[in-house]
């Protein structure tokens, strides 16, 4: 039976958010604390009570999340630094070759994008498109579509990028699933969003692009093995994953102790996974390669600026999870939703796809998406359901990237593109990317 009353207070909490958001231009951390309480209040919760709710519901996300994000920030930026990202697409084009150029580029951002904010990424990268182009003169989206797919998947939908991180504590999915779903929902997304669609769009869409006189030479800049960057890059993946795989019901005891499954468990949390791969980078990428310990120091407290930001963000979704876990709307709304016959699974993507097009960030979209599903989870959900419906938040928060996005400038400003051509890629580009995450999603779902 439905509450209306309480529906209602659900409703005005998210109009609130996005009000707040795109005409008042709060920022998101307050605008959800402000969204979360008006829930509280409209639903008859006692004032003290409300005050309770922020705290636990704040406490309980940042417990996992504020971990994993910084550690995470501090490794990418070792990374960045480095010239880890430049190194590894100097050595990809290399091997694959001109004529397969945008194939390496996509891989390249795929690879990278794991440890490093997109943004970075992209900035770092983007000088790679520039010569390409010059080199060949060949349309710059050719080569520079299949960069940017392979960047916003993985930043998407593999941990420990802070969105996915984010999405899977406020749902309570295993971080090894999501990471191995990530995976086999991203590669065939990538293929299809990247030198596929660049390939079509860049014959329909005549840009010359800009003529960059910095090109950036890796080869002049002494820079990292790429062996190394993939191998360190792949430490806490692969910890993480081993552990999932050694608690799973598939390794019994007869195969692995209690005790050294507890040992193994302990390494491949996700915590000493990250803490692991820092400590390889800092001594391999840092030390080893003439970086003073205070250049690592303040690379490193560099670092923690935008992961703060993400991270007070997540825990304000936190928030407003709880306030929906403790009025008792999710409740409402799952047994509702479990009486139609309405898939979870849709309503997560398309609950993220509605905030991310109203008010365009993915990361808010992502937190609001997340709080609003993780109620609806009955007792009997699996782990890699858990793990899908990640998956399904993650590729609705990324589609139709328009002019609420900085991402949507940030490309056009560094791609020459205008206002209509950066529409008719760039946004084309997340739009389908999100539906075939989300089909990716759904089919894994017929088997998990």
């Amino acid at each position: 039976m439905i509450d209306f009353s309480l529906l209602g207070a659900v409703f005005l909490g998210v109009v609130l958010l996005i009000v707040l958001i795109l005409r008042f231009k709060i920022q998101a951390f307050i605008a959800l604390l402000m969204a979360s309480i008006l829930v509280g209040v409209l639903s008859g919760m006692e004032p003290l009570t409300i005050v309770k709710t922020v705290q636990e519901g704040m406490g309980n996300t940042l417990g996992f999340v504020a971990v994993v994000v910084g550690l995470g920030g501090i490794f990418g930026a070792i990374l960045e630094h480095s010239g880890g990202a430049e190194a590894l697409a100097s050595k990809l084009l290399s091997k694959f070759g001109i004529e397969r150029s945008p194939w390496a580029l996509m891989l390249t951002g795929f690879i990278v994008a794991i440890p490093v904010f997109f943004e970075v990424a992209f900035i770092i990268l983007v000088p790679m498109i520039y010569a390409l182009q010059k080199k060949t003169k060949k349309p710059i989206l050719l080569y520079g579509i299949p960069l940017l797919a392979g960047l916003a998947i993985t930043h998407t939908f593999i941990p420990p990028t802070p969105g996915p991180v984010a999405v899977a504590d406020i749902l309570k999915a295993d971080l090894g699933w999501v990471i191995l779903f990530g995976f086999i929902a991203g590669i065939p997304t990538a293929i299809l969003c990247g030198p596929i669609l660049g390939k079509y769009i860049s014959k329909r869409i005549p840009v010359s692009g800009i003529a960059s006189n910095d090109i950036i030479k890796p080869e002049q800049k002494g820079l990292p093995s790429v062996g190394i960057i993939v191998s360190i890059i792949a430490i806490p993946i692969v910890l993480i994953v081993i552990n999932t795989i050694i608690n799973s019901p598939l390794v019994g005891e007869e195969l692995v102790s209690k005790n050294l499954k507890g040992w193994l468990g302990m390494i491949g949390h996700p915590f000493s996974a990250l803490i692991i791969a820092n400590l390889i980078a800092w001594y391999t990428l840092g030390i080893r390669r003439g970086f003073t310990k205070q250049q690592l120091l303040d690379i490193s407290t560099k670092s923690m600026a935008p992961a703060g930001i993400i991270i007070l963000i997540t825990g304000a979704g936190g928030v407003f999870k709880q306030m929906l876990v403790n009025t008792g709307a999710g409740e409402m709304l799952a047994n509702y939703f479990a009486d139609k016959g309405v898939s979870i699974l849709l309503f997560a993507f398309l609950s993220a796809a509605l905030v991310r097009v109203l008010q365009g960030s993915a990361t808010v979209a992502m937190i609001t998406a997340a709080g609003l599903t993780a109620p609806l989870l009955m007792d009997s959900i699996s782990e890699p359901q858990k793990a899908l419906l990640v998956i399904a938040v993650a590729s609705g928060a990324s589609i139709m990237s328009h002019v609420n996005d900085s991402g949507f400038w940030l490309v056009g400003k560094y791609l020459g593109l205008t206002e209509k051509q950066t529409f008719k890629s760039w946004t084309l580009m997340t739009t389908l990317l999100a539906l075939i995450g989300f089909s990716c999603s759904f089919v894994l779902s017929l088997f998990f």
